[in-house]
């Protein structure tokens, strides 16, 4: 067990420091509040390794007890500060949060006082009972509020990473409220005095009662809740990693089509005084480049399109799937620059694609053109003298 949670607690203490120190300036939105997060959650993890325990109660008896519910309660208050923060305006996001941080405030220095009143009284029954209202009472009512929030944003929200990491903090918020239901039911059971849960008990397993509820279920809800906040942070590098690798396959995979293209009409491509500084090693802007660059050209031949080669194209190829459709363009591209360079008109102009013209963004035009690319480097060959170009696998 120590080995799981101070680890734990040393993963999440590195990530805090992370977060606060090495995510660079201007600071996002919830730095701070992510940072105390991740640290509040940092002790909590701590405070339930027995090693820990055993040296901080051999100072002051049962104070493990207090730095974790303290730490669990502030890690509560950073949990919404950070929803706060990033779904409400600033004014009304700093208000709220003014306002959990009193209210924080207040609760811990209560339970402070009365923890140190059990003390002197010889672990008043009393004492414990009303530092664990307290406790319950705050913890229950920031789990409460801000399950409701990530639930509602979770119906909202586009981002499918930030979709999943709502419903893993919710999914933590469950286990949030079941570590509280078990504080409230041992808040009775000292109340009416019926001792059904031991007063002082050792955990030697995680599924052991009432381990379980005690132990187990916040450790849980951290790390569930922590899993959920720091998702979206943690894909989208990795997304936008993997998005600028395709950018720059992307870009590859239509050199040759508009090679062909920009030779044949230079006046397609576009000046290199319009780009934007530094702009010319971006992925994603040479990208769009060539994109734009290759529609332009393809609107260019409209008048060299001849619709015999479509026609046999479609007869050859068939219809019915988006790579038919674009083996088809690829034919017709070819015969149509084949007529450009000969001053050769088509008899009659074969329409564009429909596939293409249901393509109303940048990224679904790119791979509309990369599967045009593909086939006119595959599956079309030379144009012959009559003007039909050889067609590969047909």
């Amino acid at each position: 067990m120590n080995a799981v949670f101070l680890g734990m607690a040393s993963l999440l203490a590195a990530a805090a420091g992370y977060w606060v120190l090495g995510r660079g300036t201007p600071r996002p939105t919830g730095t701070w509040a992510m940072g105390a997060l991740l640290g509040s959650f940092a002790l909590a993890f701590a405070s339930y390794a027995p090693l820990f325990e055993d040296a901080a109660e051999s100072v002051v008896p049962d104070v493990a007890r207090l730095l974790s519910n303290g730490a669990s309660v502030a890690a509560a208050t950073a949990v919404l500060a950070v929803s706060f923060q990033l779904n409400l305006e600033p004014a009304e996001a700093q208000r709220r949060i003014r306002l959990r941080l009193f209210l924080l405030t207040g609760t811990v220095f209560g339970m402070t006082t009365l923890f140190a009143y059990e003390q002197m009284a010889h672990r008043s029954p009393r004492a414990y009972a009303l530092y664990l209202l307290l406790y319950i009472s705050y913890l229950g009512f920031a789990v409460v509020d801000f399950l409701v929030q990530s639930v509602r944003q979770s119906k909202t929200t586009r981002r499918s990473s930030v979709r999943i990491g709502l419903r893993l903090a919710a999914a933590g918020c469950g286990f949030a409220l079941v570590y509280s239901a078990y504080k409230l039911t041992r808040l009775v059971d000292l109340g009416l005095g019926l001792h059904l849960i031991p007063a002082h008990s050792e955990c030697s397993s995680l599924v052991s009662m009432p381990c379980v509820f005690s132990v187990t279920s916040p450790a849980l809800a951290v790390l569930l809740i922590c899993l959920g906040l720091t998702l979206p942070a943690v894909v989208y590098p990795v997304s936008q990693t993997r998005r600028r690798r395709w950018e720059a396959q992307s870009f590859e995979a239509l050199g040759s089509l508009w090679k062909d293209l920009s030779t044949a009409m230079p006046e397609i491509v576009l000046s290199s005084a319009d780009d934007a500084q530094g702009s010319s090693s971006d992925p994603d802007f040479l990208l769009q480049r060539r994109v734009i660059e290759i529609s332009d050209g393809s609107l260019a031949l409209r008048a060299y399109r001849p619709r015999a080669v479509q026609q046999a194209a479609q007869d050859a190829f068939g219809t019915g799937t988006e790579e038919r459709a674009a083996a088809v363009e690829a034919a017709v591209v070819k015969a149509a620059l084949a007529g450009l360079r000969r001053g050769r008109l088509a008899d009659e102009v074969a329409p564009p694609a429909a596939e293409a013209a249901s393509r109303k963004d940048l990224q679904a035009a790119t791979e509309w053109f990369l599967l045009v690319a593909d086939a006119y480097d595959e599956r079309v060959g030379r144009v012959r003298d009559d003007g039909q170009p050889e067609l590969i696998g047909a």
